[in-house]
């Protein structure tokens, strides 16, 4: 299995064209696979995919335009897009001619934010699959625009294809020949409110659900809805999957009646085979991610075909706590399940938003991400730590969830490094359980190493020793608090009020503790060593975590 090419500039431009995009000048036939979709950022430096297609969000006026014209096409970039109306500047031809990108308008009254999922809805198709795309009934599987056009020149009328919940899930060309309704249908991906309420009272949904026959749909010839339509219900046996929508001025014919049964047939395919291939897609993604991860013969391999051999990446590592009721219910661990799949499906496309070759699987109960760097970048993990910061921020503090970020890795062979100090950093907020949410392995690395520390005395079986030894046992003999009252003392740097306060005693009382932890023991803990000693095990210690009391 390989990966598959994505689409091509011309190939968006057939897609997009007079609904979204107008090519101003350069050659579409150039970028023959659009690399990834990227937002251009005036405040950051450009991190660009091959032949990447950047949205330039904000960018006004001749100067400006040139100006990042220049800089993407150095990084390799395919086209640019800008708001209409583009300047018509003979210094902005030469640019786009000089760097060999495409500019491109979009057109006024849509938003960046709808373009941008249109692209990558359209880009996502052969990502990651076999070397050459399935076919059904000769059409690319699972491709739901080269579909709407072939249903669209069947019945000589602009289509959309549409699911359940009249969500746009992809339309022909020639929605210029359209009314405003179905304008404004394509660019919200979504039918308006105002328009299925319309459908809803007067039956049109309820019939076309009942019947495998198209239904004719005449228009309230209002609010921009004037010219009719032709819908059929997309069918999987019993089961509705969607819809397809022509707009024609007359009523079909038998003939494009017979067309569009065909289609949805086809269609429903179609529906079916994306909606398998989506669980498919994502096993193969994860287990391209965990063997690029585990490093090894195999991890290059992964990588190339995730489409990041040409980058340095940070493994970022999330979680989310298991909550205390999840043991011994089988709903709420079911519950808590789909959640961490759902968070694992909000980290992918927020570190894709970040950088198109992002790649991330949930791999057991953590989700990986890794985020891929340009090779001499030297603020990497900072990158990581803001962009995880960000995610954070945007999903709120219901799940706790928490995110550990490795070194960056310049190649595949330091890329398992990377997962494991990920891992680490992810353990130390794990242990804490404080407010913290997000570590760096380079920032918690002393913490790390004493957990690690604390697992081969385990392993080993070593018990306390020494002073803190015969603290220990003369506390389960006396029911007394020395450790406790050690371990205070320590933290707090010898302060007595300050420690005193801290176990909710009167300061002469935690000195008399004090004095006799240091009989028991039979320690000088005026001694450095001594002190430093007796800290370490003490965080060693089982049932003590650092800033905690006793589990007892």
């Amino acid at each position: 299995m390989n990966t598959q090419p994505r689409a091509s500039l011309r190939r968006v431009l057939e897609d997009l064209g007079t609904t979204l995009l107008d090519l101003v000048c350069g050659d579409p036939d150039t970028a023959d696979e659009i690399g990834g979709v990227v937002i251009h950022d005036a405040l950051d430096e450009p991190v660009l995919p091959r032949q990447a297609l950047v949205l330039g969000v904000g960018v006004h006026g001749a100067d400006e335009t040139v100006r990042l014209l220049t800089t993407i096409g150095d990084a390799g970039a395919a086209a640019l897009v800008v708001r209409a109306p583009v300047p018509a500047d003979a210094a902005v031809t030469a640019a786009a001619e000089r760097s060999g990108v495409a500019l491109l308008a979009l057109t006024r009254g849509a938003s960046w934010a709808q373009l941008a999922a249109l692209l990558r809805s359209l880009l996502a198709d052969g990502d990651i699959g076999e070397a050459g795309p399935q076919v059904l009934g000769g059409t690319p599987s699972g491709d739901m625009f080269a579909l709407a056009n072939a249903v669209a020149a069947l019945l000589d009328a602009p289509v959309t294809i549409e699911d359940r919940s009249s969500r746009v899930l992809a339309f022909s060309g020639r929605q210029d020949e359209a009314d405003r309704s179905r304008v404004e249908t394509v660019l919200g991906r979504q039918v308006p409110e105002r328009f299925t309420r319309f459908l809803e009272d007067r039956g049109v949904f309820r019939s076309l659900y009942r019947s495998d026959q198209p239904v004719h749909v005449d228009p309230p010839e209002t609010d921009g809805f004037h010219i009719p339509r032709a819908a059929i219900a997309v069918r999987a046996g019993d089961e509705v999957l969607g819809s397809i929508w022509a707009v024609v001025p007359t009523p079909l014919t038998p003939q494009r009646g017979q067309a569009l049964r065909e289609g949805a047939k086809l269609v429903a395919l179609h529906m079916l085979r994306l909606r398998a291939g989506a669980d498919v897609e994502r096993r193969l993604r994860a287990d391209l991610v965990s063997t690029a991860l585990e490093g090894g013969p195999g991890a290059a391999e992964s990588l190339g075909r995730l489409g990041l051999t040409d980058y340095a990446g940070v493994v970022l590592a999330l979680a989310v706590p298991d909550p205390p009721e999840l043991t011994g219910s089988t709903d709420l661990h079911a519950q808590h399940t789909a959640e961490r799949q759902r968070l694992a499906d909000a980290f992918a496309m927020h570190l894709s938003a970040i950088h198109a070759r992002a790649a991330t699987a949930l791999i057991g109960d953590v989700a990986y991400g890794i985020l891929p760097v340009a090779l001499n970048r030297t603020d990497a993990e900072e990158r990581a730590a803001r962009t995880g910061t960000d995610f954070l921020t945007r999903i709120g503090d219901r799940l706790a969830p928490l995110i550990g970020i490795g070194l960056m890795a310049p190649d595949s062979s330091a890329l398992a490094r990377s997962r494991e100090g990920a891992d680490r950093a992810l353990r130390v907020l794990r242990a804490n359980g404080g407010p913290r949410r997000l570590a760096r392995i380079s920032d918690v690395h002393v913490e790390a190493l004493l957990l690690d520390l604390a697992d081969l005395a385990a392993e080993r079986g070593d018990p306390p020793t020494g002073p803190l030894a015969r603290l220990v046992d003369y506390d389960q003999q006396h029911e007394s608090q020395l450790v406790d009252t050690l371990r205070v003392w320590l933290s707090a740097f010898g302060d007595v009020p300050a420690a005193a306060e801290a176990m909710y005693v009167h300061q002469n009382t935690f000195r008399y503790r004090l004095r006799r932890a240091t009989e028991v023991a039979g320690a000088d803990l005026t001694d450095p060593d001594v002190r430093f000693a007796l800290m370490l095990q003490l965080r060693l210690l089982p049932g003590f975590t650092s800033g905690s009391t006793p589990l007892r």
